[in-house]
């Protein structure tokens, strides 16, 4: 599977330009983090990738197939979306919730069958969330509910993830949990990921691609090693970083250390803004 987006554009109407020609390509097994500021577009981007927006100009391709010609069971069997982990009031348990990832596959008003789940329970096992099968999903914790929405996405057994910044709002254990499951779902499983998020320490620790958006509308993609230097960061997030690198046990790490805020004055120069 090959997931492309080619030349995208997205402005509101009446609006001015949030998203400016991007472009990049996830195969198997890839690991892609879309990372910038908040307001620059970073959650519209995966509404258009998806086609729950519609590109201004451009266009999202799946194996060069146009997604919007591909009917929905077609796309949902292929890709699975996970959004992020809020309070919600769903009148069920995890596994029913994780059950709901086999729609796809079902007839209209169809009813899920001995197959779908036992897929489902096998997808909360990878997440590792089997022991919430008959917990009520208002009363989990908010990683756990994360995990449970990345085995919903898994029971549709996908082929590219696209994760809506999964961490974000977990404490600094349940981060790690689910992003070591990303990296495990595409180094051990093949599936691709393309996921928002909020800490530049994320990106580095997935050793994949990066696409950085900055506030002007434009962008870098490439090699994460190569997209979040020191420079990129200070010109996307107004902040001094320094890089430290060192191997621990044979694995190598990089940290990004946050010095000191660039002067506003030079950012209002440059065309920033404050959402």
């Amino acid at each position: 599977m090959k997931f492309e987006v080619k030349n995208g554009w997205f402005s509101y109407p009446g609006g001015k330009g949030i998203l400016k020609n991007i472009s990049f390509s996830a195969e198997p097994g890839s690991t892609i983090t879309i990372l910038g500021p908040n307001g620059v577009g970073k959650t519209t981007l995966l509404r258009c990738m998806l086609g729950f927006l519609n590109w201004t100009t451009g266009e999202t391709l799946m194996d060069g197939k146009d997604i919007r010609t591909m009917k929905p069971a077609e796309l949902w069997k292929r890709a699975a979306y996970v959004p992020q982990a809020k309070a919600m009031v769903f009148p069920g348990t995890c596994f029913d919730m994780v059950l709901l990832g086999r729609s796809a596959y079902l007839p209209f008003f169809g009813i899920p069958g001995k197959k779908d789940k036992e897929i489902a329970m096998k997808a909360m096992e990878r997440a590792g969330v089997a022991h919430l099968a008959d917990r009520n999903c208002a009363e989990v914790s908010g990683g756990e509910l994360q995990l449970t929405l990345i085995a919903r996405a898994l029971a549709a057994e996908p082929e590219l993830l696209i994760l809506d910044e999964p961490e974000t709002g977990l404490d600094f254990r349940n981060q790690l949990i689910v992003m070591n499951l990303i990296e495990r779902l595409c180094a051990e499983e093949g599936i691709a990921a393309i996921l928002n998020t909020h800490y530049p320490e994320h990106a580095v620790s997935m050793n994949g691609e990066t696409l950085l958006l900055f506030a002007d509308g434009s962008h870098l993609f490439g090699r994460t090693s190569e997209v979040l230097t020191a420079e990129n960061m200070r010109e996307a997030f107004g902040v001094e970083v320094r890089m430290r690198e060192e191997t621990i046990g044979g694995k190598h790490y990089t940290s990004l250390i946050p010095l000191t805020l660039v002067a506003k004055e030079k950012k209002e120069a440059a065309g920033w803004r404050i959402h």
